[in-house]
């Protein structure tokens, strides 16, 4: 047995394992942690295949956020989990039913892999390709060369549609105090500061602080 078969077994278990505890954990914390195991173990088994950008991916895309995303979630709302386990055994046939379709379509997925007369040329077609190619090199000459417009539409895509989210979650609120930043730009020293002369024994009034203008007349200052 080679070192990668070894590390092959590894994170295979390791994955199987921590994917039974994101199921079976009753405490949904636990179950989260768990999922960030199994990220990380697929991510290994990417890299054993040669994916190093799928692997890369995994661990930046759903582990550093949308796990990261589901933990926050979870300790936030502090969901009755226990509540929501009271109609397990009721969906439990329709589950299993799923389960079984599932399973039958990877069984056959996998069977015509393996049986089917062009499978033979396909896996050497691929075995063929050249080994010092990097898969993010290849990807990435692939994506900005035949599919570049294909790339800028689906950017284009995602900029519309978050500029609708902003412009539709965006809500007047009356009596709320904005920051106007051109206004707060364009203040000067006469307007930003204001010298009081407090005269002994007159200190703060309910209208407000007396200040001396350059006049020599005392006027109201901030109110108190």
């Amino acid at each position: 047995m080679n070192v990668v078969t070894l590390f092959f077994y590894l994170f295979s278990g390791l994955l199987i394992a921590s994917a039974v505890m994101v199921v079976s954990s009753r405490n949904p914390v636990h179950a989260v942690l768990f999922l960030i195991l199994a990220f990380f173990n697929a991510a290994g088994l990417f890299l054993l295949m040669g994916a190093e950008f799928l692997a890369m991916i995994l661990i930046v895309v759903y582990v550093g956020a949308v796990a990261v995303l589901f933990l926050f979630v979870v300790m936030m709302l502090d969901v009755d989990f226990a509540e929501l386990r009271q109609g397990f055994l009721q969906y439990l046939p329709l589950g299993t039913v799923i389960s079984l379709i599932f399973f039958i379509e990877i069984a056959l997925v996998v069977g015509t892999w393996q049986l089917a007369p062009e499978a033979l040329n396909m896996r050497k077609a691929a075995a063929a390709q050249p080994i010092d190619a990097m898969n993010a090199r290849a990807l990435g000459r692939v994506l900005y060369t035949e599919y570049v417009y294909f790339f800028q539409a689906a950017g284009l895509i995602l900029l519309v549609a978050m500029i609708g989210a902003i412009v539709l979650t965006l809500r007047e609120r009356v009596g709320v105090k904005r920051q106007d930043v051109m206004a707060q730009n364009a203040r000067g020293k006469a307007t930003a500061m204001a010298v009081v002369s407090v005269a002994p024994g007159q200190g703060v009034t309910t209208s407000g602080v007396m200040r001396r203008d350059a006049a020599g007349q005392d006027q109201p200052g901030i109110g108190g």
